[in-house]
């Protein structure tokens, strides 16, 4: 009977466990959408052309200006003999050799904080950087930003689905393992039942057996969920840069009081069930 009883019991925390994984990932991926749409958006670059009479001194104190303002979160100097090498690079020597001196002005590459790309936005950012004399053209590719903008709408939408889909099926999958794991003892509720026990003394074994369930199972769906974090980190380093430590640790708290909920629930009702059952019914 006792071993019978530990079957049960291990082959509801793995399958459980199985559930909360997939659970884990789900959570992962939905609370990093934020982090990876501010990747993207952040790595976005915006070229700030100065005039071509604007020294590189002065491109690089108007840089300074540019660095103070809330909304660069980064830029980058080019010089004229800079843009000229990267022109040569990709038109060739002999198209420059047709000015008597270069055309390529100083520039300044900048990346704006994620908030502030959108289209409204850059409306404004482009605004404030205009109103330098020194500034002849802020370009950037408006339809990639915009394309950008709808494609991480799209996803978050997407995730958001999936998510509600995962949390429906992992909790009909573990309620229905805790039924199973509390059904198959059923004859001892009814035995409980005939000696006079009321149902808070039934249900107190079970909900506690419940939160032990939960728990290991939470226990071993992290430790899964560490090892494919590890594999993919060895296999695609770059998607970390954008993953957090509060957030592994949140989803790691979402798996525990998932695991130990969603036990703790299924079998309090599977119990109250079971003791409104008759004899009779305790067969079928």
């Amino acid at each position: 009977m006792r071993r019978r009883l530990r079957n049960a019991f291990l082959s509801t925390v793995i399958s459980t466990s199985l559930v909360l994984l997939l659970v884990g990932i789900a959570s992962l991926l939905l609370l990093n959408a934020r982090s990876v749409s501010d990747y993207f958006k952040e790595n976005l670059q915006v070229s700030v052309l100065m005039k071509t009479e604007v020294s590189d001194e002065e491109t690089v104190a108007f840089q300074t200006q540019l660095d103070s303002l809330p909304f660069i979160r980064s830029t980058r100097f080019v010089s004229k003999q800079q843009g000229s090498e990267e022109l040569a690079g990709m038109l060739g020597e002999d198209f420059l050799r047709v000015f008597e001196s270069s055309p390529i002005p100083a520039s300044i590459d900048v990346n704006l904080r994620a908030d502030y790309v959108s289209a409204d936005s850059l409306d404004v950012v482009k605004a404030a950087i205009m109103a330098s004399p020194l500034v002849d053209e802020v370009a950037y590719q408006q339809s990639l930003i915009e394309a950008l903008n709808a494609n991480l709408r799209k996803i978050s939408l997407f995730l958001g689905v999936l998510i509600l889909l995962l949390l429906f099926i992992s909790f009909v999958l573990i309620n229905n393992t805790v039924r199973l794991s509390v059904f198959s003892r059923r004859f001892t509720i009814h035995t409980m039942k005939l000696v006079g026990a009321t149902r808070s003394f039934i249900r107190g074994p079970f909900l506690l057996q419940g939160v032990f369930q939960g728990l290991f199972a939470a226990f071993l769906a992290i430790l899964l969920l560490l090892g494919l974090l590890f594999f993919v980190r060895r296999e695609f380093a770059q998607l970390f840069a954008v993953f957090r430590l509060e957030i592994l640790l949140a989803v790691m708290g979402i798996i525990v009081v998932a695991g130990v909920v969603i036990c703790v629930v299924s079998t309090y009702f599977v119990v109250n069930k079971l003791v409104s059952l008759s004899k009779d019914e305790l067969y079928y």
